[in-house]
C-alpha cells in the first residue's frame, strides 16, 4: 500500500492522470482544497495516506450504506474472488440477486445488470426510444443521469454551477433531441409536452433529485408528469441511482406510489462495487437482445463479485431492519439542527445536503432556487470540518450520506461542527 503525503501523491498522479484524479469531483477543486489520498476505510471512519483518521459522510457518494468494508459483504466477496472473478458466461450469482429483488419489488419483472448507472441510462434511453419509435428525450434541468452525451444538457452534479455547464464535445444534433424542463413547475411541463409530446421517447427524472443539492420533489408533480406521459404515449423513467434500495427496498417509486414504466439503479445495489441495472416489465425488458432488436452488451456486466456484494447488501438491510435504524439516524440529525439560523439541511431520510447561509424558511426544489451563498461559503464549512476529522462531500452540490455504520456519537460531531460554524453565516 502506498503511504506519504497528499502533496507528493498528487503530483505523481498529475503526471499519469489528468487532473491526478479519475473522476473530476475527487480533485477537490470545488472546496479550494487538493485531493486526498485514502489508504483503507472501515465503517464510517477512512484512514488517509498521512495517518489521518476522518468520520466519513461522503461514502463513496452513497453506496456504502453500510458503511465501509462491511463484514457481511466481504465474505461474500471473499467467496465470490475464491470461485474465480469473470467468467463470461452466465452464472448463478446475478440471478439470485436477480430474484432477490424481482421478487420484492411487485412491478418489476425483469431486470439486465450493467456497469454504472450511466450505463444504466444509455439502455433504458435506447429502449425507450426503440419500444416508441420516437427520437427524442425530455430530462430536467439540475438532475444528473451520468456522462452519456444526450444527459450532459444542463445536467448538475460536477457540472453544477460551471459557467457553461454542458460537456464539450456533444454534437450539436445530440442536444438537439434532448428537451430540457424545470422542475417543480406543472405549467410549464405541461407547455413542453404540448409541444414536443409527439416526438417525446421517454421522460427521465430523478424523482429525488441529489446532484445539484437535494431538491425533493412535491408528490403532486411527479404525478403530473406520470399523467402527461400516459397522456402522450411517452415513456416515464426514474432514475434511481441514488435513491433506489436506500429510501426503502422500492426507492421513490415505492415511497411515491408512482410506478415508472423503466427505473434506473446502481450505487447501492452494488454494495461498492461497479454495479447498474435497468428494469421493468416483462414486455419492455425482453426488447433487449437477445430476445428483442435493442443491443446492449458488457464484457463484465454481472460481474459475480459485483453480484455477490449487491446480493450481501440487500439481504442485510432486510433481514437486519436496517432502514428503519437509517431513519431513526437521519431524525436525529434533523432534530440537531432544527430551527438553527444561518444555515439550511434539505433532508430525506438518509440523504442530506448542508447549504451555508441560505434562507431557511423557502423550499429549494429546482437550481434557480438555489442561493448564491452556498458555493461561497461551503469551501470554508468543508475544511473547517476535515480540520476536525470530518469528511463532507467535496462539493457546494453533492449530498451527503447516513450508513448504518454511524452512531449517534458520529451524529453529534457532524452536529456540534455545523452549529459552531452557522453564527458566520447569518
Amino acid at each position: 500500500m502506498t503511504t506519504g503525503s497528499h502533496e507528493m501523491l498528487y503530483a505523481r498522479a498529475c503526471r499519469v492522470t489528468p487532473g491526478g484524479v479519475h473522476s473530476p469531483v475527487r480533485a477537490l477543486r470545488a472546496v479550494a482544497a487538493e485531493p486526498l489520498f485514502v489508504a483503507r476505510a472501515a465503517g464510517s471512519r477512512l484512514h488517509t495516506t498521512d495517518g489521518r483518521e476522518l468520520l466519513d459522510y461522503c461514502l463513496a457518494f452513497g453506496p456504502l450504506i453500510h458503511g465501509h468494508a462491511h463484514p457481511a459483504t466481504r465474505a461474500a466477496v471473499d467467496d465470490a474472488l475464491a470461485a474465480g472473478w469473470s467468467y463470461g458466461t452466465a452464472e448463478s450469482r446475478s440471478l439470485a440477486l436477480a430474484e432477490f429483488i424481482v421478487e420484492r419489488i411487485d412491478w418489476v419483472e425483469q431486470l439486465r445488470f450493467v456497469n454504472s448507472g450511466t450505463e444504466a441510462v444509455m439502455t433504458a434511453l435506447r429502449l425507450a426510444r426503440a419500444a416508441t419509435g420516437r427520437p427524442r428525450i425530455l430530462k430536467f434541468s439540475g438532475c444528473y443521469h451520468g456522462h452519456s452525451d444526450a444527459m450532459l444538457i444542463r445536467a448538475g452534479s460536477g457540472l453544477a454551477g460551471a459557467a457553461v455547464p454542458d460537456s464539450a464535445g456533444i454534437p450539436p444534433g445530440v442536444a438537439r433531441d434532448t428537451v430540457v424542463a424545470e422542475l417543480n413547475d406543472e405549467d410549464a411541463l405541461a407547455e413542453c409536452f404540448e409541444r414536443h409530446g409527439k416526438e417525446l421517447a421517454a421522460a427521465i427524472i430523478e424523482p429525488l433529485p441529489a446532484n445539484h443539492g437535494l431538491l425533493p420533489q412535491r408528490p403532486a408533480f411527479l404525478a403530473r408528469l406520470q399523467a402527461l406521459c400516459r397522456r402522450h404515449g411517452t415513456l416515464l423513467i426514474f432514475d434511481e441511482v441514488i435513491s433506489g434500495f436506500r429510501i426503502g427496498f422500492g426507492g421513490m417509486a415505492e415511497a411515491t406510489g408512482i410506478r415508472p414504466d423503466l427505473v434506473t439503479w446502481g450505487k447501492v445495489i452494488g454494495g461498492g462495487f461497479p454495479v447498474g441495472a435497468v428494469a421493468g416489465p416483462r414486455d419492455l425488458m425482453e426488447q433487449l437482445a437477445p430476445e428483442g432488436p435493442v443491443y446492449q452488451a458488457g464484457t463484465l456486466s454481472a460481474n459475480p463479485v459485483a453480484m455477490a456484494a449487491g446480493l450481501a447488501t440487500l439481504r442485510t438491510l432486510v433481514d437486519t431492519d436496517g432502514y428503519a435504524r437509517l431513519r431513526a439516524l437521519g431524525r436525529s440529525l434533523g432534530a440537531g439542527l432544527s430551527g438553527l439560523s444561518g444555515l439550511r439541511l434539505q433532508q430525506f431520510e438518509s440523504l442530506f445536503w448542508i447549504a451555508p447561509g441560505a434562507d431557511a424558511q423557502r423550499p429549494l426544489r429546482r437550481p434557480a432556487d438555489m442561493p448564491d451563498t452556498v458555493p461561497r461559503h461551503y469551501p470554508a464549512l468543508f475544511q473547517a470540518a476535515l480540520a476536525r476529522g470530518i469528511y463532507l462531500p467535496p462539493s457546494p452540490w453533492e449530498c451527503g450520506f447516513l450508513s448504518l455504520a454511524h452512531d449517534e456519537e458520529d451524529i453529534g460531531r457532524l452536529v456540534e461542527l455545523l452549529q459552531d460554524m452557522a453564527p458566520a453565516w447569518r
